[in-house]
């Protein structure tokens, strides 16, 4: 079965180019900021210096493991879902289960090593590029040399394989069942993670206020509440997404007519495949919103104080910039290339639209609302999780319960988000419109 992995990797490599760019990025940033690891390690490392690359490999290195995660699971799971077709052949002509699960695992271990293999070069670059930053800010002594050391490579190859790996067997675990006729696990493991994240969440933040408004670890609290909120919020996004039609759908059919009709009925039989788009648009505006907003408000209480940055206050801020920036890409991408994967795949669902009676037109509007729609559930869930970590961080550092800041920064992360979500989309959605209806729900058939 191996030997068909490979062949099918190589045969059609086009269905894997999402899952190998989501796990090339992730094993870059991997490796990029855990090699920060290896160079507090090395030779004229000065105390300083070390605890800020020590902080960053630890700090980034979580975030991109969590990331990572999420980006290969997301992409494995269309993918698998792509293909239901070719297991229930691959059933039908004798194929056990154990044997399908084989064939998906071991095509994502072989995508797994190859995206590791060609991340080391530019995770490389990207590390003694970060380092140059840093030593040009005065936060890391210039004698400090980069190492690209063995902490780098285990984190990439060990993070790379098991998200990919574990995303896999859940994925084709789900599928075999249903090709088999069986009824689809309950996904208990992913429903008791998203609990657990919730809890973890809700500590975190509460934590913060047993906290002193002096403590260099204040903002870690209720970042990695928020984090973690947004985890949960984005584990649970099929059951949210349902609730919030429960509460929009009349709307959005009365204002958008036949397309706003197409997009309820759509998104509510679709809603478990459309997890995958809410949670990397979730984790961006909570993880965005938490980091630039709390930065934000201690920029602000610094500043008021009248006393200067620290050495300290200037490598959080710039970590948490450094993070921001790793999670708006990341994030980005993982939207793009699952709403890609998701859109292509709706080929026959819009051929037979079309021959039913639906315009082209009527169409594309029915997938801009779904976008419309998608964005406001990963902007209201997502700015959720991310004020449930302001809110403490804010009464903690500054003795107000309403931080001083406006909503441009929100607005912009919110712009990003929307734009990325309808841009895919509907792009997307336009292109597979230029085949015929009946070529398309043929060639699908």
């Amino acid at each position: 079965m191996f030997e068909l992995a490979v062949r099918s990797v190589l045969q059609r490599p086009g269905r894997f180019v999402g899952t190998l760019l989501s796990a090339f990025l992730g094993a870059t940033i991997t490796m990029m900021f855990n090699s920060m690891h290896d160079t507090a390690g090395g030779s004229n490392v000065d105390d300083q210096s070390a605890e800020l690359l020590t902080i960053t490999g630890a700090a980034v290195g979580g975030y991109g493991t969590l990331l990572v995660f999420f980006a290969v699971a997301s992409a494995l799971t269309v993918n698998v879902r792509q293909r239901d077709e070719e297991i229930k052949l691959l059933r039908c002509t004798g194929a056990t289960p154990a044997q399908i699960k084989r064939m998906v695992v071991g095509e994502a271990v072989l995508v797994a090593v190859v995206s590791t293999l060609l991340a080391l070069v530019p995770a490389m670059l990207g590390g003694r590029a970060l380092l140059g930053q840093f030593q040009d800010n005065g936060q890391v002594a210039e004698a400090v040399d980069y190492v690209f050391g063995p902490i780098a490579i285990s984190a990439g190859v060990s993070i790379t394989m098991l998200a990919s790996v574990g995303a896999a067997f859940l994925a084709v675990r789900r599928a075999t069942k249903a090709a088999a006729g069986a009824r689809a696990p309950r996904h208990r493991l992913r429903t008791l993670g998203g609990w657990l994240a919730f809890l973890a969440g809700v500590g975190g933040v509460s934590v913060t206020f047993t906290m002193d408004r002096t403590e260099p670890a204040l903002m870690a609290a209720p970042a990695y509440g928020a984090i973690l909120l947004s985890v949960g919020f984005a584990t649970f996004s099929p059951m949210l997404l349902r609730v919030l039609l429960g509460w929009l759908a009349r709307p959005v059919e009365l204002l958008t007519g036949a397309p706003g009709y197409l997009t309820v009925h759509n998104l509510r039989e679709r809603a478990p495949q459309l997890a995958g788009v809410l949670m990397p648009l979730i984790l961006f505006i909570g993880m965005a919103t938490a980091t630039l907003y709390m930065q934000d408000i201690e920029s602000n209480a610094v500043k008021a104080s009248g006393v200067g940055k620290t050495v300290a206050d200037k490598n959080l801020e710039s970590l948490n910039f450094v993070i921001v920036g790793i999670i708006v890409a990341f994030a980005c991408i993982m939207l793009i290339n699952s709403l890609y994967a998701a859109t292509s795949y709706r080929r026959r669902e819009f051929g037979g639209q079309r021959l039913a009676g639906a315009t082209p037109g009527q169409v594309l509007g029915m997938v801009g609302v779904e976008g419309l729609v998608l964005t406001a559930t990963g902007l209201f869930f997502g700015t959720l999780a991310g004020v449930a970590g302001i809110l403490p961080f804010n009464i903690v550092r500054t003795d107000t319960v309403i931080p001083d800041v406006g909503v441009a920064m929100w607005l912009g992360i919110a712009a990003v988000g929307a734009a990325v979500t309808l841009v895919t989309s509907v792009g997307t959605a336009r292109r597979a419109l230029r085949t015929p209806a009946v070529s398309a729900v043929a060639v699908a058939a």
